[in-house]
């Protein structure tokens, strides 16, 4: 799959001309073209609800345009969200606007804290913030829940102007009624009541006095709408569940797609980004604000129009990301988890942010991901290797080089005692960075050679294949770091398994040494010494699915699981790996990058998980 150039990445925060920096898409010729105009240039905030500990009445809004992300807080978020983050923290801060991180919390019975401290710290790992400070996150997040007051308001002014109705068909009456593509809708027999008749059942809705289900407030538009997302959309509900936030002062709360528009008029949102699937509401998003801004007064007698943005803010969607190999769905993501199929929700092979970062994965490896697929309006699948490529990209010249044997089998040294003297341990460097970035030293690693040494396993051959440049018995190759050696042969045990390698040091060629390549050879392994090796658990992870489209076309994504996704081996690293802290990233030579566990690794227990391997294994 082919992709767009690389664009040039900013740390988070940094801001810059973008149109030097970045390449244009849709998005940024409507912010553009907006700001050309001063569209949004005269606003001031009018002190709305939740505004307090963002912004002061009167002032004008400092921020050229004001984007938002509005995840709702009922799981973690995955690279999906990804995505979205980049592209509406990205936008403003490369047009010197701010980004709102808000929680749509209008569905308690979902809704947890967990997920809200999992949501603020993925934005933080990203890089971005939300009060446009380069990493000020003493402001809270805004919350959906902040506006209840005004939304339930807004609701009865609604009811009030014959924009709104009680409706207490049975769910199942609803979706009969409400028609299909190729039939209209039918209206409710109860969409004939006096704003007074359906103000009081409001109010008896908001009291308590119904069942859960058994009525709903439904906006009074068209039921022949050839849109269904306009037929009379349901916009509150009953539901007695504790709030995280509201505790039980509510029993009724706002539908979400009642509750956006308006959390987006009140926080002056200029430009409201979602994803394709959200293109249908569009309509039903302008005709409620232009509702309310007709309709709406405060129990001061205020008007909305003097308190939601004006000009109101405008909906733009962009398509969401397809990745092979990768499931996006919440739910489905819940069900690995619940059902045990994965470790939890930060499951390195897990595409949620906590498991991308859990696998090695970087902020800048995601931002250049994000940057590298581009925003458009038409679906496509991207390639998982695409996103594989960049965190490849960014490691290469960050992660410290290491040794590591993950097959180990013993290279023994016949001649080492003869040679070098007896229980003799010689010292070894090389780079940690083998190409460190200019100006800069690169650090050194330090280990032992002795008379025995690991090696992988498929570094020996008794009768090697055609072109096989490692060890057999009378070639030589160079332990890298080392020595040249010359193999001798092998021992075995009583079933035929090599249990040691043999071999003879070459003196006087240990690396960096003069006359170190007057012997030549072929090729150069990988080793650790036995007497400094340390042992070391690896975790060796692969793509979760077999099928790139696990849960196409109806599916079970279940069945798609790939069996060997996880393997786990004890493995033996140089002795430099055994200081490596929680996170840290290293390049194991000739296996791929990996990273020390986030919630396993410590000190004497060392704990590895593969994060991407040197090249693509899954190319066509």
């Amino acid at each position: 799959m082919s992709t767009p150039t690389p664009a040039n990445t900013l740390p988070a925060g940094t801001a810059a001309a973008p149109e030097s920096v970045k390449p244009s898409n849709f998005l940024r010729q409507i912010i553009e073209a907006d700001l050309d105009k001063g569209t949004y240039a005269s606003r001031r905030w009018a002190g709305t609800p939740g505004d307090a500990a963002h912004h002061t009445a009167g002032e004008p809004d400092p921020a050229k345009i004001r984007t938002r992300f509005p995840p709702e807080p009922n799981g973690y978020l995955h690279v999906g969200h990804a995505k979205s983050i980049c592209i509406n923290f990205g936008l403003a801060r490369d047009y010197g606007g701010v980004c709102h991180l808000r929680f749509d919390d209008t569905n308690p019975e979902k809704e947890d804290t967990e997920y809200v401290n999992s949501i603020i710290d993925a934005v933080k790992w990203l890089g971005f913030d939300w009060n446009g400070s380069q990493g000020d996150y003493s402001v809270a997040p805004y919350q959906a829940s902040d506006y209840f007051d005004f939304m339930y308001r807004a609701a009865e002014s609604l009811i009030e102007a014959g924009h709104a109705y009680v409706d207490e068909q049975t769910p199942e009456e609803m979706r009969v009624n409400r028609g299909d593509f190729g039939k209209p809708g039918v209206d409710s027999p109860f969409r004939s009541r006096t704003p007074a008749e359906n103000l009081a059942k409001f109010r008896e809705m908001r009291d308590g006095q119904h069942e859960d289900g058994s009525m709903v407030l439904r906006a009074k538009i068209d039921m022949a709408s050839p849109n269904i997302n306009m037929r009379d959309p349901a916009i509150y509900r009953i539901r007695r569940a504790t709030h995280h936030n509201t505790g039980d002062t509510w029993c009724i709360y706002p539908m979400y797609t009642f509750a956006h528009p308006i959390e987006d008029a009140l926080e002056q949102i200029t430009h409201s980004l979602c994803t394709l699937e959200f293109e249908d509401q569009r309509p039903f998003y302008d005709w409620l604000l232009e509702r309310l801004t007709e309709v709406v007064t405060l129990p001061d007698g205020r008007v909305v129009g003097g308190l939601l943005a004006s000009p109101p803010p405008k909906q733009y969607e962009f398509a969401r990301l397809n990745l092979t190999y990768v499931i996006t769905s919440k739910r489905k993501l819940a069900q690995l988890v619940y059902d045990h199929k994965v470790s939890g929700w930060d499951d390195p092979r897990m595409p949620t942010i906590v498991g991308l970062r859990r696998r090695g994965y970087t902020p800048a490896a995601i931002q250049t991901f994000a940057d590298r697929i581009g925003v458009t309006k038409s679906d496509s699948w991207i390639d998982y290797s695409t996103l594989e490529g960049c965190l490849r990209e960014d490691l290469e010249l960050k992660a410290h080089r290491g040794m590591a044997v993950l097959n180990p089998v013993k290279l023994v040294l016949t001649n080492w005692d003869e040679v070098m003297g007896a229980g003799h341990l010689e010292p070894c460097t090389l780079p940690a960075l083998p190409h460190p970035p200019e100006g800069v030293e690169s650090p050194v690693r330090h280990f032992t050679i002795g008379k025995e040494v690991w090696i992988e396993r498929e570094d020996f051959e008794e009768v090697p294949p055609k072109g096989y440049k490692r060890l057999f018995p009378g070639n030589k190759v160079r332990l890298k770091g080392g020595y040249v050696i010359e193999c001798t042969g092998c021992t075995k045990d009583a079933n035929g398994v090599i249990t040691e390698v043999l071999a003879t040091v070459v003196p006087d060629t240990k690396s960096g040494t003069p006359g170190a390549d007057t012997v030549k050879v072929k090729a150069a392994i990988t080793w650790v010494g036995v007497a400094d090796g340390v042992n070391a658990e690896v975790r060796m992870y692969d793509r979760l699915f077999l099928d790139a489209h696990p849960d196409a076309g109806g599916k079970d994504f279940i069945e798609s699981l790939n069996p060997n996704s996880l393997k786990v081996v004890t493995a033996i690293v140089e002795p430099s790996l055994a200081n490596a802290k929680p996170d840290d990233k290293f390049q194991f030579e000739r296996h791929g990058y990996f990273v020390a566990d986030r919630v396993n690794h410590a000190a004497g227990k060392p704990v590895f998980n593969l994060a991407v391997g040197l090249k693509d294994s899954w190319g066509k």
